[in-house]
């Protein structure tokens, strides 16, 4: 029954129209005329139940319609009753990454994974383990394919043949894209027998496509002839996540068992190839033992563990260790060789085109080797805040003035092969010495170490290299040898956070991934001198799932307004909010931004009378020169 029709005019913008209806807060829209889908499907993103009375949507409107005549609709031309599809080997990858998914067992994962990769042929071998790695292009870790998530979605509503809002509204449901892909493209496409190789190809044309339009298509009319399974997965390797838990070192135990090869000897070569792919073609062939560091092949990097004090350290050192700065800068690994230099980040990604200065000058020393690195921003003596070097990570191609603008230091801390010869089972203070050997440019300079045996010099060193502006300390043991990707405890990292702050959440949004069904990423914010609210960022970690389940159904029942994905709720929870570092930025309103914001805990004892206010931030603002 309807009161009341109030027709909208066809030259209202769509940003009129949003108003209206938030402006009028009716308990249900229908629309009619233009683009009727696509708005009642944004509407109902929006959290406003919303219906077109036009198009094939209207099917889905939940009419009372009285008697017993009434049936269920049936198939729907674009929803033709769902045959048996030919199978073909991406469909056999889609139902293994549905096992993977379903199973919490570590024994269960590694044992589907090694039944799957121990009946592939070699290249398909080479092709599964990079996807299920999280690498599309086998080999070309470093070549992006550009499928964001936007583009993703747009795809699979190309092959169902739907409009964008509603692959949205379901990717925001069901917290992924491929699951959405799986659940709105059955029955609308004409799958078709898909191998590995055609599969790749696909990925090779997705990274050689000339810009999203063409992605877009190219991708699309590829789901359309995929089974709703196997576009998933696809979907889920384009997004670089599949979500099937399966880590590093389980894909790595897999490998062994396939192959019957001893779980260390696969460790050791996957350290040295830095590829999952590689290392499983080398222990299905016996020759685990030619895995080798060489130039321009990345390899993962050595990582530090955290330990809360000095007398901490001094129980994993013992007597003797050395000391560094952590600086707050971009990691790197640099590789140079006849004549040529590239840049790596931590996830073997080449950042080579953001640094080219720091490259030419590695390639001009005049030595082959491998490096591992911080870069910093650098400026009268003195290291940037991380925010100005970060501008460096989205250049391309040269630029005559953004080197002047943020210049650049590479720090230089650990050497892995020098002219030929690789230092990896050497000790520390072997790799250190062949790292002083090294006639180091303009633009490099390697960290000073500081040998030390007491505690009290710990604290001594953390202070001062607060005072320098940099994050803390790495303590090392000297006898330490490099490990490839491992985080033990040869190296420890003592950072300590400032003081906290007393934040009141102003927004909260649905998570990602397990989290799809909670509010679990918060908004905060601090009071201005005229006590008004101003966001200082936005934290996501730090609670125990029992608390974001709480905090959910507390924010739900107190919610001012939905846009998309975000709850604007009542101001009325309290967070202790830790951080690394305060810096100003223009991001917020506030004027402020913090680096590392976590959660430290949930005030309940305070109210938002009681919050910190963007005045007493400041003075936590680094002092000039810091």
């Amino acid at each position: 029954r309807c009161d009341l029709a109030l027709p909208l005019s066809d030259h209202a913008g769509y940003d009129d129209l949003l108003r209206l209806v938030d402006q009028v807060a009716p308990r249900r829209v229908l629309t009619v005329h233009g683009f009727a889908e696509e708005f009642a499907a944004d509407l109902r993103a929006r959290g406003i139940e919303a219906w077109a009375l036009e198009g094939r949507n209207q099917l889905d409107l939940p009419l009372r319609i009285a008697g017993p005549s009434a049936t269920a609709p049936g198939p729907t031309p674009d929803r033709p009753e769902h045959e048996a599809s030919p199978q073909g080997p991406l469909d056999g990858f889609g139902t293994l990454c549905e096992s993977l998914a379903a199973t919490t067992s570590r024994l269960r994962k590694i044992a589907h994974l090694a039944a799957f990769l121990g009946n592939l042929e070699p290249a398909d071998l080479r092709r599964t383990v990079a996807w299920v790695a999280g690498n599309p292009l086998p080999g070309r870790a470093g070549r992006p394919l550009q499928t964001g998530g936007a583009l993703l979605r747009r795809a699979v509503a190309v092959a169902a043949r739907l409009p964008e809002a509603e692959v949205r509204v379901a990717t925001r449901r069901l917290g992924d894209t491929g699951l959405a892909a799986r659940e709105l493209l059955v029955g609308r496409t004409r799958p078709e027998p898909w191998s590995f190789a055609a599969t790749e190809e696909l990925f090779e044309a997705l990274a050689g496509a000339r810009g999203p339009v063409e992605r877009t298509d190219l991708l699309g009319t590829a789901l359309a002839r995929m089974a709703p399974g196997a576009a998933c997965a696809v979907v889920k390797v384009l997004a670089g996540d599949l979500r099937i838990g399966l880590q590093e070192g389980l894909v790595e135990e897999a490998i062994a068992r396939f192959s019957g090869a001893p779980i260390e000897a696969v460790r050791e070569a996957a350290m040295l190839t830095g590829n999952a792919s590689e290392t499983a073609q080398l222990a299905r062939e016996g020759r685990l033992a030619d895995a080798t560091l060489v130039p321009f092949r990345p390899i993962r990097v050595m990582l530090a563990s955290p330990e809360p004090d000095a007398e901490a350290v001094r129980a994993r050192f013992g007597a003797a260790f050395w000391i560094e700065d952590k600086f707050d800068g971009i990691r790197a690994q640099i590789h140079a060789a006849g004549g040529r230099a590239a840049l790596y980040s931590r996830d073997l990604k080449e950042t080579t085109g953001a640094f080219e200065e720091i490259a030419r000058a590695a390639a001009g020393i005049g030595r082959d080797f491998i490096a591992d690195a911080e870069l910093v921003g650098f400026e009268e003596g003195r290291v940037l805040a991380f925010d100005r070097l970060q501008r460096r990570l989205g250049r391309r191609g040269a630029d005559l003035f953004l080197p002047a603008d943020v210049p650049v230091l590479c720090m230089v801390f650990d050497l892995l092969w020098l002219d030929g010869v690789s230092l990896l089972e050497r000790p520390l203070r072997e790799r250190r010495a062949a790292l002083e050997s090294v006639e180091w440019p303009p633009g490099f300079r390697p960290v000073e170490i500081r040998p030390a045996s007491d505690p009290s010099e710990i604290d001594t060193a953390f202070d001062a290299a607060r005072a320098r502006g940099n994050e803390g300390l790495i303590i090392k043991d000297p006898a330490s040898r490099y490990q490839p990707g491992r985080r033990g405890f040869s190296w420890i990292k003592l950072k300590r956070a400032l003081a906290t702050l007393d934040a009141v959440v102003v927004a909260a949004e649905w998570g990602h991934g397990r989290r799809h069904k909670v509010l679990s990423d918060y908004t905060f914010a601090l009071r201005d001198g005229a006590g008004a609210l101003r966001v200082l960022g936005k934290a996501y970690s730090g609670l125990t799932d029992a608390e974001i389940t709480e905090l959910t159904a507390h924010f739900l029942a107190r919610t001012r307004a939905v846009r998309g994905r975000k709850h604007e709720v009542e101001p009325d929870v309290v967070l202790e909010i830790a951080f690394d570092a305060i810096r100003e930025s223009p991001r917020h309103d506030s004027g402020l931004a913090l680096r590392f914001p976590r959660i430290a805990r949930i005030r309940t004892d305070k109210t938002p009378a009681d919050i910190d206010t963007v005045e007493n931030a400041r003075t936590l603002l680094p002092k000039r020169g810091e």
